[in-house]
């Protein structure tokens, strides 16, 4: 029934089946399909359907603005689990995994959107922007609960109510593609305030028996704000992006069409980490130097290192590549493990919050993952 504001409200049918989970549907038609680790599919639909005006006006909006990075904020689950902890289900000890990967403790989460969101505020906060200027939300992550993707999710739990919210999904390098987007955003379609959120859960798609993945993996949160500015402030300098689909991937089995189709189903995390390593030594330090190039910087001006926080070994190589020493990269990967797409704005946040990183910083951030994907970008802080 139509209330006084013009909202339509619809009373839900509530639906289980023994083989899948709760669902709610709705005569509206409006569903969500949320992805449950357990390889199934629950569907939920909302009961009230409401189309309003924005609440404000846009701005005019002005193209061929510079951008510039002016708050960031991060969150993280409470449950830590250490390397002795994981030495209790698998054949692993606290040594063998920090030889090797410079990891000793990771978190599991609880929800992603909440977590996401928790970042996001941070980052608000930091730049004193209210959610109502906000113009755009990006939610980067390659694991999210709802099948068609959490952005509008995070927009809702925000309050933004005049952004443009969408998924990326470009696993660990996720957070670099978002940056770019985000400043491509404003610059050729004149948004004023963009949040890039990095936010990721793999510990949901971890085979916690193979020692060879549960060790690497934690879940987290990180988000900055983008803010327009003028050319004179532009403190996106240069960026590289690339992915090669070339890579060689086992045949799925030929199988004849039929009717209904097969559900699709979610497998464990599989990783061949000595060729994702030979990978990120080569490509990773020959990306960054091409966003140098088109930045017209010598890697000498570069204030921090800022890599997705994937393994300590390939942090060292590529620093020792690029000729940068040791006290100007920036790492929590001991800490947290590989938080995919949330690794370096939750690093980023640490070091700002902790007085390393200052406003007129110059930082070289890179992503490599999945895909295979990579970029890096140059940027200037504050």
């Amino acid at each position: 029934m139509a209330n006084a504001s013009g909202a339509i409200s619809l009373a839900s049918v509530s639906v289980r089946s023994e083989k899948s989970s709760a669902a709610s549907i709705s005569p509206s038609g409006f569903f969500s399909l949320y992805r449950n680790p357990r390889r199934m599919l629950s569907l939920r639909c909302d009961a009230t359907v409401e189309c309003s005006s924005r609440s404000k006006s846009r701005l005019p909006r002005l193209v061929g603005m510079g951008s510039k990075l002016v708050g960031c904020g991060s969150a993280l689950p409470k449950l830590q689990i250490s390397n002795d902890d994981l030495a209790k289900i698998v054949e692993t000890s606290d040594e063998w995994i920090s030889v090797r990967t410079g990891i000793r403790n990771r978190r599991v989460l609880s929800d992603i959107v909440e977590l996401a969101s928790d970042a996001a505020k941070g980052a608000l906060s930091m730049a004193q922007v209210s959610p109502d200027d906000v113009d755009l939300i990006l939610m980067c992550t390659s694991t999210p609960e709802n099948l068609f993707g959490d952005a509008a999710r995070v927009q809702r739990e925000l309050g933004c109510k005049n952004a443009l919210s969408f998924d990326i999904t470009a696993a660990c390098s996720g957070f670099v593609v978002g940056l770019v987007t985000g400043s491509r955003f404003i610059k050729g379609g004149g948004y004023q305030n963009v949040l890039v959120i990095g936010s990721d859960a793999l510990s949901q798609y971890v085979d916690w028996s193979d020692r060879g993945t549960c060790i690497l993996f934690g879940d987290a949160a990180g988000a900055v704000l983008l803010q327009a500015c003028s050319e004179k402030e532009d403190g996106f300098l240069g960026f590289d992006l690339q992915s090669d689909g070339m890579v060689k991937t086992p045949r799925r089995q030929q199988r004849r069409p039929r009717l209904p189709p097969r559900k699709p189903s979610y497998s464990c995390l599989k990783m061949n980490g000595k060729e994702v390593f030979r990978f990120a030594v080569r490509c990773v330090p020959q990306s960054i130097e091409a966003a140098l190039d088109e930045a017209g910087l010598p890697s000498s001006t570069i204030d921090w290192l800022l890599l997705h926080q994937a393994n300590q070994r390939i942090i060292d190589s590529v620093a020792n590549r690029l000729q940068i020493p040791s006290h100007k990269i920036i790492s929590n990967l001991a800490s947290y493990g590989n938080t995919s797409a949330a690794s370096i704005p939750l690093a980023l946040d640490e070091a700002v919050r902790g007085g390393q990183v200052k406003a007129g910083d110059v930082i070289a951030m890179s992503g490599f993952g999945a895909g295979l994907t990579w970029g890096s970008i140059i940027v200037r802080w504050g």
